[in-house]
């Protein structure tokens, strides 16, 4: 039997996580010396390097001295809650990373208590102790008291801090150590770090916490072996988590981890974590176990979903002209893939074939699933994001998140009033400097938009951090987008002609040569109601030459906005068109007789 330690690695977003896993890997031996190695090679995922940001949960694992550790990379952003909670099953014990500036912030709150309410006794890892504002030494008082306030035991409360500075690959027992390596965190996780217990003796039982799939194999099923050992070809049982048995097969392929690989093995023991091809039905949850124990191992329910949109058939005149798959069924099997590998998605079908209500935990999620869909080829429709209201104690409750806002104390005021309109509650106001660190409890439904707000007010200055925090009796009416549309008229491509005449109306999201069609959304009025505009209008031609002063149009470039930002900026009325090549804004009643009698109504 190996001597094995099975760790994750928490941290809020953009604290280091990745970059510490990639001098991990280097420094235990994992690559060759003269291998070339992208950076953030955990982010394999290309929407992963395009945002900077980890979506989905990885395994690898390194050999430090005699002993394999497996290393779990989780998301850091609030939105991928659910990855690192069922993540957080498969291990024995969990690196905590904090920046050495920013501190504990709203998602570091979420992972540590998921983490203390498992018991683990966290390593704490204060990483970019070299930023020229870091303050190590007042960030470990606030995660002291962060513990504290999670009810953390006392055994918990004595926890080992490490100084570090992840992207040269250096960790320290203390600021003034000279330290050139990672040898004191490995030496730290080997002795801190409980290993798993083995039981050998008994039945193979395993609880499936990730499904990959491979074009090969299909769905490969990861977890960690709770008990017992397994050997390739011999005969499980795929259990749900409610005990019905799914499916009776061979594990045809057994792998363990090693590095970035997969590594085929002929048998695998209790505590390490492996991967199991030969069950097409399994999904997060599920047990894979021998006949003879069908009992399933309890999986704890993730926090539910509190955002939904509406994922529709594209019904607009230009549908089906840039996509491969248009059809309800193919974005319902689609989105069916998705729930089984992202468990805190949910997918209802409504009344209408042609819709489906998708709920997640936050607007990028539900950004990420759509840009995954687009980029695959699909075409669809989605509707401005809700919050999922629920009933608590014959309360109508609404979610409620946590947001922690750091600006220049120059704009405080600004946010702050951004917040108090959107129905929010000041918990804190601290100031560092120029800089002025706001903590705010806002209803999610006030959270729709205001990302675009703030960083317009603040020039783009303003750090954002926001995370559920609990389910509240619901506040009231929140104003929604304040400037109206303007609307095209009719069919056609957009001239500089008709733009030049109408563009002191405001600011436009089309350009020349562009096509549009009646109902669509081709820009942002001055005023708070909807205007009507003809921008497909061509210049008479007469035989009169024209004077050189009217030849040269001079037209406003065109707003660009990025998926997320016309995610936020779509009103009830709206709907988003998605294509794999265009994203356009349109109104849900393309006719503009059907909408005055809906408003009429």
């Amino acid at each position: 039997m190996q001597d094995i330690r099975n760790i994750a690695i928490i941290a809020h977003v953009d604290h280091g996580k990745t970059t510490l896993v990639d001098q991990m890997l280097r420094q235990s031996g994992t690559f060759r010396d003269n291998q070339e190695v992208a950076e953030r090679v955990m982010d394999s995922n290309d929407l992963e390097r395009e945002k900077g940001i980890t979506i989905m949960a990885k395994n690898t694992a390194v050999k430090w001295k005699d002993t394999k550790i497996n290393i779990v990379d989780t998301p850091g952003h609030a939105d991928f809650g659910g990855e690192v909670e069922r993540i957080l099953k498969m291990v024995n014990g969990v690196i905590l990373l904090v920046d050495a500036a920013e501190g504990p912030l709203p998602q570091t709150r979420f992972v540590l208590r998921k983490s203390l309410a498992l018991g683990y006794r966290p390593i704490v890892l204060i990483n970019k102790i070299d930023r020229g504002d870091a303050r190590p030494d007042a960030v470990l008082n606030e995660v002291f008291d962060l513990f504290v306030g999670l009810d953390a035991t006392d055994e918990q409360l004595d926890f080992p801090v490490l100084y570090a500075i992840g992207i040269q690959g250096i960790a320290k027992k203390s600021l003034h150590e000279d330290s050139g390596d990672l040898s004191s965190l490995f030496d730290l996780i080997v002795d801190h770090i409980p290993a798993p217990q083995a039981e050998t003796t008994r039945p193979f039982k395993m609880l499936v916490s990730n499904v990959e799939w491979n074009d090969y194999l299909g769905r490969i099923a990861v977890g960690r072996v709770e008990q017992g050992l397994l050997r390739k070809n011999q005969d499980l049982m795929l259990v749900s988590r409610e005990g019905k048995s799914k499916q009776k097969a061979r594990a045809t392929k057994l792998f363990t981890f090693s590095g970035l690989e997969r590594v085929p093995v002929e048998e695998v023991f209790a505590g390490d974590i492996v991967a199991i091809a030969g069950y097409e039905g399994t999904s997060i949850g599920d047990t894979l176990t021998v006949e003879t124990d069908p009992a399933p191992i309890p999986y704890f329910d993730i926090d539910m979903p509190t955002i939904a949109m509406y994922f529709r058939v594209n019904d607009s005149p230009f549908a089906g002209l840039e996509g491969k798959y248009v059809t309800s069924n193919m974005i319902k099997d689609r989105l069916d893939k998705e729930t089984r590998i992202n468990v805190s998605l949910k997918v209802e079908q409504t009344e209408n074939p042609d819709v489906f209500k998708v709920a997640g935990r936050g607007e990028l999620q539900l950004a990420i699933l759509i840009e995954t869909m687009r980029r695959e080829g699909y075409e669809f429709a989605v509707s401005r994001p809700e919050v999922v209201l629920r009933e608590i104690e014959g309360v109508v409750s609404e979610p409620v998140e946590e947001v922690v806002i750091d600006v220049d104390a120059e704009y405080s005021s600004k946010v702050v009033d951004i917040l108090l309109n959107r129905k929010g509650i000041m918990m804190s106001m601290n100031q560092e400097g120029d800089n002025t660190r706001i903590a705010f409890k806002v209803p999610s439904r006030g959270l729709i938009g205001f990302r675009n707000d703030v960083l317009t007010e603040t020039r783009g200055t303003a750090m954002i951090h926001q995370q559920f925090d609990a389910y509240e009796p619901f506040k009231g009416d929140i104003a929604g987008r304040t400037m109206g549309a303007l609307i095209a008229l009719e069919n056609g491509n957009v001239t500089g002609y008709a733009l030049e005449g109408v563009q002191d109306r405001g600011i436009f999201f089309c350009e020349p040569g562009d096509p549009v069609y009646a109902g669509q959304v081709v820009g942002v009025n001055n005023r708070a109601d909807d205007m009507i505009l003809n921008v497909v209008k061509k210049k008479n031609l007469t035989n009169h030459r024209a004077s050189q002063t009217s030849d040269s149009v001079k037209i406003a470039v065109a707003r660009k906005m990025s998926l997320e930002q016309c995610i936020e900026f779509i009103d009830d009325n709206e709907l988003l068109e998605i294509t794999p090549k265009s994203i356009r804004i349109r109104k849900k009643y393309l006719d503009h007789n059907d909408r005055k009698r809906l408003d009429k109504k």
